[in-house]
């Protein structure tokens, strides 16, 4: 896969660090995004669509020709604790529906470490563990190509990454530690050119003690 990869979200601290690693990786990244949204320099000749999520027809339009959707859309805190339904649940089965419509086979969600659990400070903001899971369920039950990645805590660094290595994890193996939001960019991009990736949650923290070992690697460790 080298062609057209949808991000939603793209102007977020995970999206574009998602789009920036597109870039890097030989791909040709579609920004969507809302229409007062700003973007680093590094993405100002990007490919933008810039629309209302909500818009089931804009949304629609956005996605032809493109062969794969990160999906890096989440709620933001506020005292509207009615967000993470709106954005991590319905906003997520919203473009869950329009790749089928529009026959975007493949979609890597950005989720989050304990997914699903009820019992998790982070549900004070709006049960935003639960509707993330409700999320991933969608997808999961969507007929299409996904992956989901869970990253844990996510921190701002970008620097003197390379040396630094991630725990890969399946699905409800890990609680915490933290992880830099461009690996997780970059977790995404490897996951589309990882096909043993399709059809699994893959928990991500990262550590500099730890080996660098690439996403195939890991599954064929955590599956075999």
């Amino acid at each position: 896969m080298t062609g057209i990869v949808a991000v939603s979200g793209a102007s977020g601290k995970t999206g574009y660090r998602a789009a920036e690693e597109l870039l890097i990786a030989g791909f040709q990244p579609r920004l969507l995004l809302r229409d007062k949204s700003t973007l680093p320099p590094s993405l100002l000749n990007c490919d933008q669509v810039r629309f209302n999520l909500g818009d089931s027809k804009a949304l629609d339009q956005a996605l032809i020709g493109t062969e794969a959707l990160i999906i890096a859309t989440g709620a933001r805190p506020s005292i509207d604790l009615s967000g993470p339904m709106r954005v991590d649940a319905w906003g997520v089965q919203r473009q869950i529906n329009s790749c089928r419509r529009v026959g975007v086979n493949r979609v890597v969600l950005v989720s989050s470490l304990c997914a699903g659990r009820w019992r998790h400070p982070l549900n004070l903001f709006g049960l935003i563990l639960v509707w993330k899971r409700i999320g991933e369920r969608a997808l999961e039950r969507s007929g299409l190509e996904w992956t989901v990645i869970r990253p844990g805590g996510l921190s701002e660094r970008d620097c003197n990454l390379d040396t630094e290595g991630i725990y890969w994890s399946r699905a409800d193996q890990q609680e915490s530690n933290s992880i830099p939001r461009r690996l997780v960019a970059q977790c995404c991009v490897e996951a589309l050119k990882t096909p043993t990736s399709i059809g699994r949650i893959i928990e991500v923290t990262s550590n500099k003690s730890l080996p660098s070992v690439s996403m195939a690697e890991a599954l064929d460790q955590l599956y075999s």
